[in-house]
């Protein structure tokens, strides 16, 4: 199964690897807009008490996710060295 964002903790670090089969292409499109392409690092900074949003940065800026946008992203874990 693969990892989704949606279930990255606080502090965790992840690469971008794609997208849920099930989303929509205008989802897919509003995604990459935000800067989630794949390959991007980012690392997570903040959830919500109730698991949404996420709160991400990446390329410099924080990004802030609904759970339903961030269950579609596809991640894998970096290292914490």
């Amino acid at each position: 199964m693969a990892q989704v964002l949606r279930d990255m903790a606080v502090g965790e670090s992840g690469r971008v690897t794609g997208f849920a089969a099930g989303s929509t292409p205008a989802y897919r499109r509003k995604l990459l807009a935000l800067g989630l392409t794949k390959g991007v690092q980012f690392r997570v900074t903040r959830v919500a008490p109730l698991g949404d949003p996420v709160e991400i940065v990446l390329r410099g800026f924080s990004l802030s996710l609904r759970r339903d946008e961030a269950d579609i992203v596809l991640i894998e874990t970096l290292d914490q060295n």
